[in-house]
């Protein structure tokens, strides 16, 4: 009896795991098919400039997958920080300009935290002695392969505001989480298999170079700071690819290449 109970509960769970992914999308068909807010549109004038950089087409697509984003996530206000539909919009709108070509979305992302400016994190790091030192980082956003991200709104607004600057943390944080589907962040998010030799080459070669330029106080397209891993490489490369497309282009076409490809967009068009 035990066993047939048992044998029971396991087919009504392989049963549930074959069609909530039926069950999900036909959710999000239904949220991707409402109409837009014109509250929410206003939002993204107003807060999103490269939004209004779009083809009309995409724009469409993007406004269909923030209203997905807003209802899969969390959102949370942190040190007093207030969550609105401005605050909820702005975020989901960049956030989505990740994925607006890619069916899969963020599987993994459940929690988007949010506080007022720059938040400070405290860590344990251990010394070449061996002893743990305590330190203290002031960010402006991180990304937890735990499924959660968190911005700082002050950055946020900034980041929207000039489409032009390369420097956006919505983008790079997020592009971690894409990184970090598999469990870890390396700079390889998931691929076709057959890609992975080209993109681990291209990469390799551009992060040695943004590298070598670094430490020899070169003025670089990229922000230093994806010199630090490769993993913050694939981040800031990332910012630049959808800020400063033409650039990237131009100094890195292979890079770019292996971008567009990874994203499925092409925003020098844009």
């Amino acid at each position: 009896m035990a066993f047939l109970f048992a044998f029971g509960i396991a087919a009504l769970v392989i049963a549930w795991l074959a069609t909530e992914p039926f069950l999900r999308e036909r959710r999000r068909r239904r949220l991707r098919a409402r109409p837009f807010p014109e509250a929410w549109r206003a939002i993204l004038r107003q807060r999103v400039p490269l939004y209004r950089r779009l083809p009309v087409a995409l724009q469409r697509r993007l406004r269909e997958d923030v209203q997905v984003f807003i209802a899969d996530k969390d959102f949370i206000g942190c040190d007093g920080q207030e969550i609105t539909d401005e605050v909820r919009v702005t975020i989901a709108a960049q956030a989505s300009l990740l994925v607006v070509n890619r069916e899969r979305g963020f599987p993994g992302l459940n929690t988007i935290l949010v506080y007022p400016a720059a938040f400070v994190v405290e860590r344990l790091r251990p010394e070449p002695s061996g002893v743990l030192q305590e330190t203290r980082q002031v960010l402006s956003g991180e990304s937890w392969s735990r499924g959660q991200v968190v911005l700082s709104w002050e950055d946020v607004l900034a980041g929207a505001a000039d489409p032009g600057d390369g420097r956006n943390v919505v983008i790079h944080e997020l592009a971690h989480q894409l990184d970090q589907e598999k469990g870890f962040a390396n700079g390889a998010p998931m691929l076709e298999r057959h890609r992975y030799a080209r993109w681990s080459h291209v990469m390799a070669v551009e992060f040695a170079r943004l590298r070598e330029q670094s430490l020899a106080g070169q003025p670089t397209l990229l922000s230093d700071y994806g010199a630090t891993e490769p993993a913050e490489f694939f981040a800031v490369a990332s910012e630049v690819f959808f800020e400063q497309p033409g650039r990237l282009s131009a100094e890195h076409p292979a890079l770019y290449d292996e971008l567009s490809r990874y994203y499925r967009l092409d925003p020098r068009a844009w």
